[in-house]
């Protein structure tokens, strides 16, 4: 492969190989996921509430002791290094951070108080803090307008932009999206996805979001992964995806008939052959 071609593919930023999740020691929830995230790139996890989207994020960010979960299999690999051992402190400070689901901000601080919880594992001067606060407010000018407001006290779609402000905070090269649309009005959600584009064209920020609305995270994304019951059932470009009849069918909403599981419909049957 000559420079040019090698200079046109994107570096593979994160790759989940095979990995097996189990809670409690007794519930196995991910049965050898796969999934890579090259860099520069919007990678969308999806499929229905229950097919592990969650857990797949917190396996990459560790965030799975707290839960009581564990990787008992495969590997996680983070710019080519093992990151199954790393703490998540460790973790933000190589530049991955997740936003969880359910947004999480302090609802007792103030919206600028909570961006500012971001930076701390980040060792900068007031000016760099200040002027990392700005470039949030660039994105997020509701923000800046309400940057004295108590969060608890805001709406969702603004406890969503400062759940992801403060991830911007910590200067990440990766942000890990869990369910950004969950709740949010419709013209929200448009917004918020809009501003991740922004992020990722502008900051080169990559993403891995995991979401239940898969007609807009295909819109969005350059790549997707479709899970269920902790399997990945299918993956393609987003374009290729949105355009399935499968995909349209059980997610898209496209088809009337009754909605029926991944495994039972023709493609899952003719995956299933080519892996035997």
């Amino acid at each position: 492969m000559n420079a040019s071609v090698e200079a046109a593919v994107p570096r593979i930023l994160l790759n989940v190989n095979g990995i097996e999740v189990i809670y409690n020691h007794v519930i196995l929830v991910l049965k050898g996921v796969s999934l890579c995230v090259p860099e520069g790139k919007i990678v969308a996890l999806l499929g229905a509430n229950g097919a592990g989207k969650t857990t797949t994020l917190r396996a990459v960010s560790n965030l799975l002791k707290a839960e009581r979960g564990d990787v008992t299999k495969g590997n996680i690999d983070y710019r080519g290094e093992r990151i199954e051992r790393l703490t998540p402190a460790e973790l933000v400070k190589r530049g991955v951070v997740q936003v969880m689901e359910g947004r999480h901000c302090f609802a007792h601080l103030t919206i600028e108080e909570n961006l500012l919880t971001g930076a701390y594992t980040r060792k900068i001067s007031r000016g760099e803090l200040n002027a990392s606060l700005d470039k949030v407010y660039q994105y997020f000018p509701r923000l800046k307008q309400r940057r004295s407001s108590q969060s608890g006290y805001t709406s969702g779609g603004e406890q969503q932009m400062t759940a992801i402000g403060r991830a911007l905070m910590a200067n990440p090269n990766m942000i890990l999206l869990d369910e950004p649309s969950m709740g949010l009005a419709p013209q929200i959600v448009e917004e918020i996805f809009e501003i991740v584009r922004d992020l990722n064209q502008r900051e080169g920020v990559s993403f891995l979001l995991a979401e239940q609305n898969t007609n807009i995270a295909l819109r969005y994304a350059d790549y997707g992964y479709i899970l269920e019951n902790g399997r990945v059932m299918m993956d393609g470009a987003a374009k290729a995806l949105a355009e399935n009849e499968d995909v349209k069918e059980f997610y898209l909403g496209v088809s009337s008939g009754e909605r029926k599981s991944f495994r039972d419909n023709k493609f899952y049957r003719r995956r299933k052959r080519w892996l035997a």
